[in-house]
Parts: structure tokens; C-alpha cells; sequence
């Protein structure tokens, strides 16, 4: 993992492999960003008109890298771009930021030592900075041949391993406790990201249950692993009636973080398929090589809770993580088939491919019995959500238009783009059943919001809910970009953080 501190020391005095300066795009070529102004001195002021030359132009993601300066210890330079120059007096964003230093920590893989000189004004800017590099310098190495050095290699290069801010204050407290919240809330995501990209075959519902185990261990979370015996016992036909026809039985995993001074509670929930086949009504060629990544609700879901944890939030946060491998067999769910949920209501199962909801419906209901001030859920819901926001937004359905608008904002506010999406009762006529309470499919049109509908029938009366389909931005099969690796992405983790710090402080409605 990157190691991340805070320096003030001046630049050609550091040792380090490259020192990194930010790049804008002007209306009449790239301007240097605030941090550079030491490392510009060195070029005589000829920095910004050597960046030109080399074809720089500031724009967001861009990478040039040149020799340094007469006199520095670190032998290259690096400019990245930041983007737009902002408007005068105003500061450059914290995903701007972000995304620079991401980049930054990828382009430098296979170094020790880096130093960013980025803009830093506030304690917002260190910690945005700090998150990007951490997330950017991610990479999942698990199953690579080790090399000399013991670490797997990225493109044949071991990911950096330590990054200073310079202009961060290391005797600041505002400075020092953006430096500790960055570094949790970037290591339980790129945790998250870790079992994202775990096969399958390693990555069972018991595996990830004792993943979820030890993490409680280690932080003063309590857990508690319902096996099938338990599942059976309960009466879970949801979770039991998608593992059914897997030789990996499921678990329903329950964490729960308490905090002495909560006034609040707060219920994440996640949908954990390891695996999903489809299972009788198999995935066709083609839709199944990514589909371990059917977990990263689950996996959003138990990072946030470790890393509301470890940063000692005053706010009761319980996740639920709703796990199964959705397999056919002889045993399997058919379509037809009617389960009856750890609620008492009956599902036909029209399609088994839409298992999610399933899991989602017994876990949403156990938690609802706790009685929490909202629920939140996290899922890969459904393909028409990506079809409808693409592969980069997830969407927000809600019971309640403010606690909706809420959770749209925080996204925004961490650099998770989200859009609010409705929830029209028409829908829901789609999904009677002449057979059971409900069938697990509607209208072919609208169908990520028609899951949405199923998914409200679960939750308890009164009681504020939400739920996120981040289908799309969960697993990034194209090129990396920004902070952004390719493979899993932990998508929603820094939402559902923002949420718990935001019920901590009394700020959310």
C-alpha cells in the first residue's frame, strides 16, 4: 500500500524518483499551477513555454515527463494536467485534484518516491490528493508472478510506494487529520477493489464471510454469519433460493459498528453474488467473464462500515451483506419456481438471472427489524441502468425526495457522479403474479427502476430508504483514467462514507 506524508521542505532538496506539477489549460497555452512556483525557479520561468514545446497543453489526464532541473535531486519532472484554469478566485476542485494525482501515482509505477507539488490551500486539498495518489497507485497483483522484490508487477512495474505532499503541513492538525481520514477511506476501498477482482473460484460467500470476520476482528466491529443451516432455520427463501443450485452455500453477513455518542443509525445493505451465471436462465456467451464482480455492492458495503470504524464516527452503521453464488444445476431455481422471503412474502421467479433483488429483499427486511433511521442499499442491479446512465454514473431511487437528493449531493461532493432516478407506481402492476405476492420481473422497459419498485416492497414502514444501482460504474472493463484502475472500482464506498460522516456531524436529513 502507498505510504503518504505531508512535507515542507523545499523541492530541489528532495529526494525522490520524480516531482510532480500540475499543468492547465489556458486560453492561450498551459499555465503552471499553484505548488510549481519552486520547481518553475529551476527552469529559469521557462517551465510553462518547455511544456508547450513538448506538445503539453493542460488538459485533464495529460502526462509529460522531462528531465529536472540543474541543481535538484530528483531527476524528472512530471506535469500532469489538471484541466480548465479555474475562474479567478477560485481554487482548483477537489476531483481535479483528485484525478491529477491519480494519474500522477499510475504514470509513476515502478518508482519508491514521488513528490507532488499540487496546489494545496486547505486541509480539503491535502486529503483530495492524498485519496487520488492512494487510489491511483492501486494495482491487483495477487495472481502475478512474483519478482525479486516479492511484489507482482504492473505492465512490469511494482506500484509506487511512497508519495509526499508538498505544501501539506505536517504539524497542521486540520492537515494531519485530512492526511488519516484519506488514508483509511482510500485503503478499505481499495480493499473493496481487492475482492471486486478476486476469481470466483477463491471468492466464495464463505470465503468473503471470513474476510468480513477478520476485518471485525482487527477494528472493533461485530460479526455475525449466518450459514445455511441458520438461512434455512430463519426462513431466508430469497438468499437460500439463489445459492440453490451452488456447491458454495450462501451467508447472510450482518457487521455492526457502534459508537457510544451516536444519536443516528444507519443500515448499508449489499448485494454479494460471488458469482453470477445467470442460473437457469443462463447469461449468454460474452456476459460472463466479468460477473465476480456481482459482489460490489457487498464489498462497497463492508468497506464503508470498516472505514466508518477506523475513523471512530459517532454514528451507528450496520451492514448487511447478502451473499450467494447463482449457479444452474439440478438443484437450482427454475423459472416458476415461488419462494417465500424471510418476510412471508411470495415471489414467483419469473427470470433467475434477476437474483440480486432477491438477495436484497431478505436482507432489507432483516434489516429493517433493527428499526435504523434509513437504509441504503448498494447493488449491480440491472443492465438497464447502465443502458440508461452508461458506465459511469450510478443511479439513486428513494422513497423519500430529500433523503434522495441527499445522497446525490454527497456523490457529488467525493467524485462519485450519481443521477436521482424516479420510482413510478404504474410499474409496479407489471410485476403481479397470479400466483404469488409479487414476480420478480416487470416491464422490459424501465427495468431498473421496475427492481427498484420490487426492492421497496422489502423495507419496513416508516422507515427512510434509499438504493444505489451502480451496475455501470462498479467494474471498469475499458482503460484505466484519472483515479480509476480497470477491474473493480469500489464505486460507492466514498458515498456511503460521506453519508456516515455527514449523519455523524447531524448534517443529513
Amino acid at each position: 500500500m502507498t505510504a503518504l506524508t505531508l512535507s515542507t521542505a523545499a523541492a530541489s532538496g528532495l529526494r525522490a524518483d520524480a516531482i510532480v506539477v500540475g499543468v492547465a489549460k489556458g486560453a492561450k497555452g498551459p499555465v503552471l499551477a499553484p505548488g510549481a512556483e519552486a520547481v518553475d525557479k529551476g527552469y529559469d520561468g521557462a517551465l510553462a513555454g518547455i511544456l508547450e514545446t513538448l506538445g503539453a497543453s493542460g488538459g485533464e489526464g495529460e502526462v509529460t515527463k522531462l528531465p529536472a532541473p540543474s541543481g535538484f535531486k530528483a531527476p524528472v519532472v512530471v506535469a500532469v494536467g489538471l484541466g480548465a484554469v479555474p475562474d479567478k478566485d477560485e481554487a482548483y476542485g477537489a476531483e481535479a485534484l483528485r484525478r491529477a494525482a491519480g494519474v500522477a501515482a499510475r504514470a509513476l509505477a515502478g518508482a519508491k518516491k514521488a513528490v507532488l507539488a499540487l496546489p494545496i490551500t486547505d486541509a480539503a486539498d491535502v486529503g483530495a490528493l492524498a485519496e487520488g495518489a492512494m487510489l491511483g497507485a492501486y494495482a491487483f497483483d495477487a495472481y502475478k508472478e512474483t519478482g525479486r522484490a516479492g511484489s507482482a508487477a504492473k505492465n512490469g512495474k511494482a506500484p509506487l510506494v511512497e508519495v509526499a505532499l508538498l505544501g501539506g503541513k505536517p504539524r497542521d492538525a486540520a492537515h494531519k487529520a485530512a492526511l488519516a481520514r484519506a488514508t483509511a477511506v482510500a485503503e478499505e476501498l481499495n480493499r473493496a477493489r481487492d475482492l471486486i477482482n478476486t476469481p470466483p473460484n477463491d471468492l466464495t460467500p464463505e470465503a468473503f464471510a471470513a474476510v468480513a470476520t477478520a476485518a471485525g476482528k482487527e477494528h472493533g466491529i461485530k460479526v455475525q454469519v449466518l450459514d445455511e443451516k441458520a438461512l434455512e432455520k430463519g426462513g431466508y427463501g430469497g438468499i437460500l433460493g439463489v445459492g440453490a443450485g451452488s456447491a458454495a452455500a450462501p451467508r447472510l453477513v450482518k457487521l455492526s459498528y457502534t459508537s457510544s455518542k451516536a444519536a443516528k443509525h444507519l443500515a448499508f445493505v449489499g448485494k454479494g453474488i460471488t458469482y453470477d451465471s445467470g442460473g437457469i436462465s443462463l447469461k449468454p456467451a460474452g456476459h460472463n467473464e466479468t460477473m465476480k464482480c456481482d459482489m460490489s455492492g457487498a464489498a462497497a458495503v463492508f468497506a464503508a462500515v470498516v472505514a466508518a470504524a477506523r475513523l471512530g464516527l459517532e454514528v451507528n452503521v450496520t451492514g448487511w451483506l447478502a451473499l450467494a453464488e447463482n449457479m444452474p444445476s439440478g438443484s437450482a431455481t427454475r423459472p416458476g419456481d415461488v419462494l417465500r422471503m424471510y418476510s412471508g412474502k411470495t415471489v414467483e421467479v419469473l427470470n433467475t438471472d434477476a437474483e440480486g433483488r432477491l438477495v436484497l429483499a431478505d436482507a432489507l427486511w432483516k434489516a429493517s427489524e433493527e428499526k435504523p433511521d434509513a437504509i441504503i442499499d448498494v447493488a449491480t442491479l440491472t443492465g438497464a441502468m447502465v443502458l440508461a446512465l452508461g458506465s459511469r454514473t450510478f443511479g439513486v431511487m428513494a422513497n423519500d425526495d430529500a433523503f434522495r437528493a441527499s445522497i446525490v449531493e454527497a456523490a457529488e461532493e467525493v467524485g462519485e457522479e450519481s443521477w436521482p432516478m424516479p420510482l413510478p407506481e404504474h410499474l409496479r402492476k407489471g410485476m403481479d403474479s397470479p400466483t404469488a405476492d409479487i414476480a420478480n420481473m416487470g416491464e422490459r422497459m424501465g427495468g431498473g427502476l421496475v427492481a427498484g419498485l420490487f426492492l421497496k416492497e422489502f423495507v419496513g414502514e416508516g422507515i427512510t430508504w434509499a438504493h444505489l444501482d451502480i451496475a455501470g460504474p462498479a467494474f471498469n472493463e475499458s482503460g484505466p483514467f484519472g483515479y480509476t484502475p480497470k477491474g473493480g472500482t469500489g464505486s460507492a464506498v466514498r458515498t456511503l462514507v460521506r453519508l456516515a460522516e455527514l449523519t455523524s456531524a447531524g448534517d443529513l436529513g
